[in-house]
């Protein structure tokens, strides 16, 4: 009878760090001054040179894409929080944070996998590549990422937000997070967590399965290919995705699966200032450093 409804959170962010905010404030800007028009460049670049018009870089352009949405999601209201000491987020506000949130990281996730397909394709089928990976397969893979990404989020914010809050609003975290959130909800949320689980095991664990399969049986191609020059060359072409695919991945996965017990809050912060800021950030350095075609069409434009 006691119970207030919780309409507005408070983020708490980093402001138990008063000293560094400026510090905070100044890195998280140039975080998304460049994460932003790396990322755009080169979906721009890929659009623009024909020679990238292939499964692989239509592929890196959605992901590219994808990253300016997920890291836009978090980043712009934190250097507010940072720049007004505002840290205040209404009810639907955080509701709609957390759904772009999962919606972008499991569109990610299964794009992810779509790649990893891509790949070994095109290092085990050489010969029938184009024509498995044809323009119609690589747009029903890349919609059928963004459909489900949109499933999961759609499905987990109406769970969450659906269930009762009250008592502390605060939120232990610098954005809208499915844990932190679930902290303030009243009541048991054993359920909550154990779906939670499930939905991370199949979202984050399958593809990230998917991937290592499909780069099992490319590395076994490419060990059978006889020139050093052709292992190479065929290696190359995986390497800035198994590089995205390792940080990506690997923080989501002991993020959400690992055990309550071993939860903690500012752990939490760290992995997913980890896959949310500095991931996006490391794409166009990854993919334009290591790549010659990318950097011929940068070049070029």
């Amino acid at each position: 009878g006691n119970q207030t409804s919780v309409i507005t959170f408070v983020i708490m962010g980093f402001s138990h760090q008063k000293d560094t905010k400026v510090i905070f404030f100044i890195l998280f800007l140039c975080i998304y001054i460049i994460t932003v028009p790396g990322n755009l460049i080169i979906l721009l670049a890929i659009n623009m040179d024909p020679a990238l018009h292939t499964p692989m870089y239509f592929f890196l352009g959605n992901l590219s894409f994808l990253e300016v949405c997920y890291t836009s999601v978090t980043l712009p209201k934190m250097l507010v929080n940072l720049l007004s000491g505002n840290t205040s987020i209404s009810f639907a506000g955080c509701a709609a944070q957390l759904y772009f949130f999962l919606f972008f990281g499991a569109s990610e996730c299964c794009l992810l996998a779509a790649m990893a397909y891509d790949r070994y394709q095109a290092v085990c089928n050489p010969l029938h590549y184009m024509g498995i990976m044809n323009k119609k397969v690589c747009v029903q893979l890349a919609a059928s990422s963004w459909v489900c990404g949109n499933l999961v989020a759609l499905g987990h914010t109406t769970f969450i937000f659906s269930l009762p809050f009250c008592g502390s609003n605060t939120i232990n975290h610098f954005f809208c997070e499915i844990q932190p959130v679930l902290m303030l909800v009243c009541g048991d949320t054993y359920w909550s967590e154990i779906l939670i689980i499930l939905t991370a095991a199949c979202v984050v664990l399958m593809p990230f399965l998917l991937i290592l399969v499909s780069y099992g049986l490319i590395i076994s191609s490419i060990l059978k290919i006889k020139s050093a020059k052709g292992r190479y060359k065929a290696f190359s072409t995986c390497f800035s995705h198994i590089t995205v695919v390792t940080l990506f991945c690997g923080t989501a996965v002991f993020t959400y699966l690992r055990p309550k017990s071993s939860y903690s809050l500012d752990v939490d912060k760290v992995l997913s200032l980890f896959y949310s800021v500095v991931t996006p950030i490391l794409n166009p350095v990854i993919y334009s450093l290591r790549n010659r075609e990318v950097k011929g069409a940068l070049f070029k434009m």
